[in-house]
């Protein structure tokens, strides 16, 4: 070889590799909208940390929609979806995978991570034992109730008022109330974790090979969980499935999306 071909093959392999662009999926949880990532500043976070918003998908009367952000220079993208968040766990689990679907037509070489808050963690779990989203790399569940909650129990326990009762509670009860009958398919979805229950069924299902991590609520690096979610309930490694798969971290917040979600989201999808 040649001394110039020496120094351009010296200089090919020193020079920087090009960036590998990546997407992040972010999934709202119940009773919430797409909103809850601009409130809690995690999405402006991430904005801040090289992530910015790429396009909002809307599935408003079952169809999926796609309305684009304005272009950005970097190479990593960030979606965020908005899902009936008081329809069971399949219907909108069937209206993730249209979305997700659809971002692999537009970005077929890009890798996802999936970013699901509390209930969204099971539907973008759902998802992923469904098969089919070959692109997606990770998941990340903040405080996802994956072993279930007893607060499901106590909600459809609530409501659970027989005829004629029920019809004075109906007309007198105030708006949780109906929130909850509203949401009665989705709670029962989100039962504890036994045999017979959604979640008992989908914690034993195959999952798919890909990095696994769980954002716990807790404080001084306990998993103490948060006043909807016990933190037990919340570590993906205690889902038959994953035993030993996922990795943890704990987040001194409540069950609400917060700023500190933002830090670590960033913190974790910036790693090397």
């Amino acid at each position: 070889m040649s001394l110039f071909g020496k120094i351009c093959l010296i200089v090919g392999l020193l020079a920087p590799l090009p960036a590998i662009a990546e997407i992040a999926v972010l999934i709202h949880g119940y009773h919430n909208s797409a909103a809850a990532w601009e409130t809690s500043r995690v999405s402006s976070i991430l904005q801040e940390n090289d992530w910015p918003r790429a396009g909002l998908y809307t599935t408003a009367g079952g169809s999926v929609q796609f309305m684009p952000a304005p272009e950005s220079s970097s190479d990593n993208r960030v979606f965020v979806v908005d899902l009936p968040s008081e329809a069971p766990v399949a219907l909108q689990a069937g209206l993730l995978t249209g979305v997700l679907n659809d971002i692999q037509l537009r970005y077929p070489e890009e890798a996802m991570t999936l970013v699901g808050h509390s209930a969204g963690a099971i539907i973008a779990r759902t998802v992923l034992v469904r098969g089919h989203i070959s692109s997606v790399i990770r998941l990340i569940s903040i405080a996802g109730p994956n072993l279930g909650t007893e607060r499901t129990i106590q909600a459809l326990n609530a409501t659970d008022v027989p005829w004629p009762f029920s019809y004075v509670a109906d007309f007198f009860a105030g708006s949780d109330y109906h929130t909850i009958k509203r949401s009665r398919h989705l709670l029962v979805d989100l039962l504890p974790a036994t045999p017979g229950t959604y979640l008992g069924w989908l914690n034993v299902q195959p999952h798919p090979e890909l990095e696994y991590i769980a954002v716990v609520r807790g404080h001084n690096l306990t998993m103490s969980g948060d006043w909807m979610v016990p933190g037990m309930s919340q570590d993906l490694n205690n889902v038959v499935a994953l035993s030993g798969r996922a990795r943890v971290m704990t987040v001194p917040a409540g069950h609400e999306l917060s700023p500190l979600d933002g830090a670590t989201l960033a913190g974790i999808l910036n790693e090397d």
